[in-house]
């Protein structure tokens, strides 16, 4: 069931859980993340990054294909298209697309000139019922080009963005993007609930959620974080049982080399990953 992504999160955070926003590369991560969500009653949000987009033939395919995915499979559970970390341009084209939410990452320009893009894109997808996610102090790593060095957001300006009417809101916490680097100090929990006191009921989201160790995720939830996006550890687990079904020579077998067989390894770590990561973050039951 293709919705925008407010209601989910509003319940997550007034349930003290998250909802797992999980980035898409092509078909089969779509249906695996689907089939997972469905067997675990859990709502969930298929994340599409700009270069994912543009690798899956565009934002319209992406969400053409999620819509009759969601509807052939028969899947009940709440499911949100959610741009990630959109620029101004990409925000535009994913709303003429047919996403049903948005992020909007302004963390890169002057805050005002962030205020200024998130109040417009804020009302045009409001106006159209999508839902919109900011951001407030740049994510660590790199994303589509956009380099962060994991800075702590301004809790005073998230409190700005979040009067904007946002629905979601990224802050910077210490956390990056792909692997973490073994001298990484940790979520600045301070910071976290700093920004929590400032922006009250709205859904805080965790970007980088690939790594962080559970206790950290568990005290995150704790104080606001409604959202978690994982990207990097469904890649790795990919790879992994991509790369043991072809060493053990079984794409030598038989037919094994046919894509439906070749992947099919690669295909339930994801589904794995996805199964633990909604059983961490407390979403399974919530749909």
């Amino acid at each position: 069931m293709i919705v925008n992504a407010k209601e989910m999160l509003i319940k997550a955070k007034a349930g003290h859980y998250a909802v797992g926003h999980f980035n898409i590369n092509n078909l089969e991560w779509t249906k695996c993340v689907l089939l997972t969500a469905q067997e675990l009653n859990s709502p969930v949000i298929l994340g599409v990054s700009e270069g994912a987009g543009k690798y899956m033939g565009g934002f319209k395919t992406v969400a053409d294909m999620a819509k009759a995915m969601d509807e052939s499979l028969k899947i009940t559970v709440p499911v949100a298209i959610h741009l990630d970390h959109g620029t101004y341009e990409g925000a535009y084209a994913c709303i003429k697309a047919g996403f049903s939410s948005i992020m909007f990452d302004g963390s890169h320009y002057p805050i005002q000139e962030n205020l200024e893009k998130t109040r417009e894109l804020t009302h045009v997808a409001h106006a159209l019922g999508l839902s919109i996610e900011a951001e407030v102090g740049a994510i660590g790593g790199e994303e589509d080009g956009v380099i962060g060095m994991g800075e702590c957001a301004d809790p005073e300006e998230c409190k700005v963005i979040a009067e904007l009417g946002v629905d979601m809101l990224a802050a910077g916490i210490g956390n990056i993007h792909g692997k973490y680097p073994a001298n990484w100090k940790g979520l600045s929990f301070e910071t976290l609930a700093e920004v929590q006191k400032r922006t009250g009921e709205l859904p805080l989201v965790l970007h980088g959620g690939s790594g962080i160790p559970e206790d950290m995720i568990k005290k995150a939830i704790s104080l606001g974080v409604s959202k978690i996006n994982v990207n990097t550890e469904c890649q790795i687990a990919f790879a992994e049982a991509t790369r043991k079904y072809i060493e053990a020579g079984k794409d030598l077998e038989g037919k094994g080399f046919d894509p439906r067989k070749l992947l099919a390894p690669g295909a339930d770590a994801i589904k794995a990953t996805v199964k633990a990561k909604m059983e961490l973050f407390g979403s399974v039951g919530k749909a």
